[in-house]
């Protein structure tokens, strides 16, 4: 915001939520990604898109997901992770949505623009 950056994009996580209970390792990581993820969503000075991805690969990247509000779980490259975020910069009309991603039949610039209305 100070630096009047207006486009912004979080990498966040499937199942996100500053409510989610437990005291595990991962619980508390899903409350705190849900707690960063409520605190961009309250910047009126930020067009923001939040990601979560499901269970990152290592595998080569596709360029086909399903990039959906809700997905379900499944697995995803970091490959076509960084190609959606990509496709998203460049796409203004997904500010303020939050989606989820995992390997699908879609090509990314084809997902991206279902998403965004195009």
């Amino acid at each position: 915001v100070r630096a009047r950056v207006r486009r912004f994009l979080v990498v966040s996580s499937m199942g996100a939520d500053p409510r989610h209970e437990g005291d595990e390792i991962f619980d508390v990581y899903l409350r705190a990604k849900g707690e960063a993820d409520a605190y961009v969503q309250g910047l009126d000075a930020l067009d923001w898109t939040i990601l979560r991805p499901g269970s990152l690969t290592d595998e080569a990247g596709t360029g086909l997901v399903r990039l959906e509000a809700h997905t379900g779980r499944g697995p995803v490259p970091r490959d076509d992770v960084a190609a959606v975020l990509a496709e998203l910069l460049e796409t203004p009309a997904t500010a303020g949505l939050t989606l989820e991603l995992v390997s699908g039949s879609t090509p990314v610039a084809v997902a991206v623009k279902s998403v965004a209305g195009n």
